[in-house]
């Protein structure tokens, strides 16, 4: 499949000329507009290029560090359960955290619980 770096290019500049700044906690899951990235690089989807991701940690109100989750089930020790979101069963692709700038996020979706989030940040650790 052919990627639309082009059509990704036009958002990503709309996105730098963001003035609002989203407040975000840790272990809150929000709509993040990824963008079309290249090879086997998580893309967001759809037409807001966009993905639910976990926020992992806070640097400051402008960066934060995130993994991008799935609904995707997959036997492998970088896919964790982070429990469910919005009804559905979700997967932290942890292979895939991420330093992003907080201009990227967009709605809140909810929360991973605190075991859940605990065993994703030991997976993350152990892979580390």
């Amino acid at each position: 499949m052919k990627k639309d770096f082009d059509g990704w290019n036009q958002d990503k500049k709309q996105i730098q000329e963001r003035e609002d700044i989203l407040f975000y906690k840790q272990r809150e899951v929000r709509w993040c507009r990824l963008g079309v990235n290249v090879g086997f690089e998580q893309d967001g989807t759809g037409t807001a290029y966009a993905r639910p991701v976990l926020i992992l940690k806070g640097f400051s109100k402008h960066a934060c560090l995130v993994v991008p989750l799935t609904t995707s089930t997959k036997e492998n020790p970088y896919h964790v359960s982070a429990g469910k979101i919005e009804r559905k069963e979700a997967f932290a692709i942890i292979s895939q955290i991420k330093c992003i700038d907080t201009r990227r996020l967009d709605q809140r979706l909810g929360w991973v619980e605190k075991p859940n989030f605990k065993k994703i940040q030991k997976a993350i650790k152990d892979m580390l």
